[in-house]
């Protein structure tokens, strides 16, 4: 069965047109193999011009759609539908960035005008390869990994967890804060750095969607979108997670010589000290 491609080339006003001569890349499209139609048209990306797309793909027969036009972030799902509400299966849709790879990043007209005929060849070639895929769905594990616990890690963490997802967040320092837990004040309004910081340390120790794990850290991370696995190697702290409360206590007694090994609270000129028995 003979290949039927319907090449699309968009003015996007002037952001393509003002740098590239669409008649003369649509001309040079009609001359590539398997092309049964080739048009150009001011917005391809409105009603008009997706009414356009689907009239051809109904009246011609059409089996591939290739457009030149701007990024496939932003239009690639509207030409996809324009497809289907043909009939036409949204896999053999092809796009041509001309506009932010050509029209936006080019100087001379000729050179953006001899890209686009280029890009707008390889996009065909690639059309004429293209097969009908299905679509379907599939169960996705939900939850989110988090890795660091700083204050952006912190914030990352309750925004997921507040939505109603499980959240593990790891930390390899045996507590989160990050570098904000070390500061006094933040630039630039010099808000208390600790005021800022340790309601939400609490939120995430108390939320019941967070699964903190710290003195952790990734190992190896597989799978695929919606089903990742992730290996962690938890370090050993010697400390039942179950019955500590925070307290310190163990940091008084504990044999080990720590860096400092004092604690100090400094207010102004006076400093007070507790060194480790």
């Amino acid at each position: 069965m003979s290949i039927k491609i319907g090449v699309y080339v968009c003015h996007c006003g002037t952001n393509i047109s003002g740098k590239v001569n669409v008649a003369e890349v649509t001309g040079f499209a009609r001359t590539l193999p398997n092309v049964a139609i080739a048009r150009d048209y001011k917005f391809m990306c409105s009603d008009p011009g997706q009414i356009l797309i689907q009239d051809d793909i109904k009246a011609m027969g059409l089996d591939r759609v290739v457009v030149a036009s701007c990024s496939p972030l932003m239009h690639e799902p509207t030409f996809r539908g324009a497809c289907e509400r043909a009939d036409l299966n949204r896999y053999l849709f092809q796009m041509a960035n001309i506009r932010e790879h050509c029209s936006w990043v080019t100087v001379d007209p000729n050179a953006a005008t001899g890209k686009a005929k280029a890009l707008m060849a390889a996009a065909v070639a690639k059309a004429t390869e293209l097969v009908a895929l299905p679509r379907k769905t599939v169960p996705v594990n939900t939850a989110a990994l988090v890795v660091g616990g700083g204050i952006a890690g912190i914030q990352a963490a309750l925004d997921i967890a507040d939505s109603g997802r499980t959240v593990y967040l790891i930390e390899k320092e045996p507590s989160i804060g990050g570098h904000m837990a070390r500061f006094d004040k933040t630039f630039p309004t010099l808000d208390c750095a600790a005021c800022i910081l340790t309601p939400k340390m609490v939120q995430v120790g108390q939320h019941q969607n967070i699964r903190l794990m710290s003195s952790s850290e990734i190992e190896e991370v597989s799978g695929f979108v919606g089903n990742f696995k992730v290996k962690v190697r938890r370090k050993a702290t010697y400390v039942d997670h179950n019955k500590c409360n925070g307290c310190g206590l163990c940091w008084e007694s504990c044999p080990a010589r720590m860096i400092p090994s004092v604690r100090v609270i400094r207010k102004g000129d006076l400093v007070i000290g507790r060194t480790k028995q």
